[in-house]
């Protein structure tokens, strides 16, 4: 780690309210990686297609264009949140504006760039008024999020919020009762935390060190 980067971490800790710095994992690409990147960069495109022509929930007149995702096609780490707002549909990138800043700060307090990691929703376009998503609703666009999981094979997924807790986890419990708790996709470890924009809105010292204390277990999962 170099003294620029230390020193981002370093202020990064102190915007999350931690009083210590993670130790983050780090990669050498290799020529195989990058032919990887491109072959599932390529599937990811061709799935974004489908998905804007034919979701039973996107697909239609009265929906916003669609924001599928962005990052690391070959990503260990995959964050899935709920849907996108305003500023997302117009940016058409997943977690921008002030929730998209905390979720950048909690990237890089764990040792990753926003570039190093994928970042998508459980529903592609907004929702009118940002209401939550009906369980109908969730279910006909949830399936291609779970094709974009089998298309970058993450090793962790981090669940935002109840949404897409509920839904990749496939259960009724609450993200109160399950944030911090590991839980599996097809094998895969996913652990829920809460949503940046709840941590936002309730922006608590407790509150803050429980995401910390979960983002320390996913560090440590990934070095397995």
């Amino acid at each position: 780690m170099n003294i620029e980067t230390a020193k981002l971490h370093l202020e990064t800790s102190k915007l999350m309210g931690v009083n210590f710095l993670p130790v983050g994992i780090e990669a050498t690409p290799t020529e195989n990686d990058s032919d990887s990147n491109i072959d599932k960069q390529s599937l990811l495109e061709q799935l974004c297609a489908t998905h804007d022509s034919s979701c039973p929930l996107c697909a239609t007149p009265n929906h916003t264009q669609a924001v599928f995702g962005s990052g690391n096609p070959d990503a260990s780490l995959l964050f899935v949140g709920d849907a996108p707002s305003v500023e997302e549909v117009q940016r058409g990138i997943p977690f921008v504006g002030e929730t998209g800043e905390k979720l950048d700060q909690i990237i890089l307090a764990i040792g990753f760039n926003r570039d190093d990691v994928y970042i998508s929703n459980v529903i592609k376009s907004r929702l009118e008024d940002d209401r939550a998503p009906l369980p109908t609703e969730v279910e006909q666009c949830g399936t291609f999020l779970q094709k974009q999981i089998e298309i970058i094979e993450p090793t962790v997924i981090v669940t935002l919020g109840s949404v897409a807790t509920k839904y990749v986890l496939n259960t009724n419990d609450d993200i109160s009762r399950l944030r911090g708790q590991w839980g599996e996709f097809r094998t895969i470890p996913v652990l829920p935390t809460f949503h940046p924009a709840f941590l936002l809105r309730n922006y608590t010292k407790e509150n803050r060190q429980q995401v910390w204390d979960d983002m320390q277990k996913v560090i440590s999962k990934l070095k397995q």
